[in-house]
């Protein structure tokens, strides 16, 4: 079923190299304010756009009047026109008073030189639906339209029906809404692995269909949950990003499983296409947010688990979605989103791929664009381990390339036969091996 989808080309150059950005949900669950957004985005713009960052994400239930974490409160009026569309709630997002949705904030947001997005939940709203309120651009109303493939974790939407007729035109409408409010990247939900439903795959189609008749360049990210090897085709054909796993917490069994999801989908990686191992949770995290267990703290990753997460991102090319409070970053934290020679692994690497997995040891690779070779060493045990890559498994002549540590910016001199380095517990080494000569 790999190739179900069709490759369309306009869309990939959205995304021609993997999303950077901050996003909402890891600090403030569904209940981010337009004051912290707009803090959060003006400490990107001064202290990472010229490394790259460049999306400021609004999670979950910006709809949502009375939200007050990652808990979402059920059965609860939601703010919405009068074309069965969610809006933001202006008690929490005040300059869309007076119909003006998101496009005061993205003006802003779009001032400071980045980019503006939203999260979405799949489907229609449940209220639309109980009210059948009508529908832009068709005669048909919300409750024709509706099927009831709910999603069991949040209670705001009902799916649609992709036979119905006006089903295109909902989409459409949001989307036109989207365009309006000039939203750069939109992460959809409860879609590229529901927990009751599989992938919805025709309504994914019908959102690519929605974006490329909006007329506006828009980044497609889909989530949440493990999307199924056999779609690639299609997740690769229709969106910029999709998630590889549940939500990704500061947790280290979770970080160790990566390697294996990174394992089966790194044939996917590339050409505007982007399987995402999820957000980074970095820094000052869970300050309303309590999924993920202890709440209002700093990321309990270790040191050497930050710098594995980060190099293992980096060299997949996974999207870098930051989730900590940026304006509460340390020292150590900063020096992890802003090393240069890092984040052009991440920007201009080629060809990422395990070179092998041997227990808890494994070796990751990629290729420089100037003819060097990216090598990554990973010790995934509990006890200090060697962890080598010998040059001729890299088809590398023996004695031919000077190393260099990326993290810690210094040369390693020349590589006679290998890398090979003692590791501590959870630790890692990125490596650049430069052209021969």
């Amino acid at each position: 079923m790999s190739g179900i989808g069709v490759h369309k080309a306009a869309h990939k150059q959205y995304a021609a190299t993997p999303p950077m950005g901050w996003n909402s949900w890891d600090c403030y669950g569904a209940s981010v304010t337009e004051e912290e957004v707009l803090g959060n985005a003006r400490y990107m713009a001064e202290h990472l756009k010229p490394f790259g960052w460049e999306y400021v994400v609004v999670d979950i239930q910006w709809y949502e009047p009375g939200a007050l974490s990652s808990s979402y409160r059920p059965f609860v009026p939601l703010e919405m026109d009068g074309y069965s569309r969610l809006v933001p709630a202006v008690n929490r997002f005040p300059s869309s008073a007076g119909g003006k949705g998101f496009k005061p904030l993205a003006d802003v947001i779009h001032g400071l030189g980045l980019q503006f997005g939203i999260h979405i939940m799949r489907g229609i709203p449940r209220q639309a639906v109980h009210a059948n309120t009508p529908i832009q651009g068709t005669e048909r109303r919300a409750r024709e339209i509706a099927a009831n493939n709910i999603c069991p974790w949040n209670s705001d939407m009902y799916g649609v029906n992709p036979d119905a007729e006006g089903a295109q035109a909902y989409y459409d409408s949001l989307f036109r809404l989207y365009a309006e409010w000039e939203v750069d990247f939109v992460k959809v939900d409860d879609i590229a692995a529901s927990r009751l439903y599989h992938i919805h795959h025709r309504e994914i189609e019908m959102i690519r269909t929605a974006i490329d008749r909006c007329g506006r360049p828009m980044v497609l990210s889909l989530s949440p949950g493990a999307a199924p090897l056999e779609y690639g085709g299609l997740l690769a054909g229709n969106a910029n990003m999709w998630r590889m796993t549940d939500d990704f917490w500061d947790v280290w069994p979770l970080l160790k499983d990566m390697f294996g999801r990174c394992e089966q989908w790194y044939p996917f990686v590339g050409n505007g296409s982007w399987p995402d191992c999820d957000m980074l949770p970095l820094g000052h995290i869970g300050l309303r947010s309590v999924d993920g267990g202890a709440s209002n703290r700093q990321t309990r990753f270790t040191p050497e688990e930050q710098q594995t997460m980060m190099t293992l991102w980096n060299l997949f090319r996974s999207p870098l979605m930051f989730g900590g409070e940026l304006r509460d970053n340390d020292a150590w934290t900063l020096s992890l989103l802003t090393n240069e020679e890092v984040l052009a692994v991440h920007r201009d690497g080629r060809g990422a791929r395990p070179l092998y997995r041997r227990e808890d040891r494994t070796v990751w690779t990629s290729l420089a664009p100037d003819g060097g070779v990216y090598v990554a060493l990973f010790n995934l045990g509990d006890a200090p381990a060697e962890v080598s890559a010998e040059l001729a498994e890299l088809g590398l002549a023996p004695g031919t390339r000077e190393a260099r540590d990326l993290w810690a910016r210094r040369s390693l001199g020349r590589v006679e036969d290998g890398l090979r380095f003692t590791l501590p517990p959870h630790g890692s080494k990125l490596v650049k091996l430069a052209p021969e000569g």
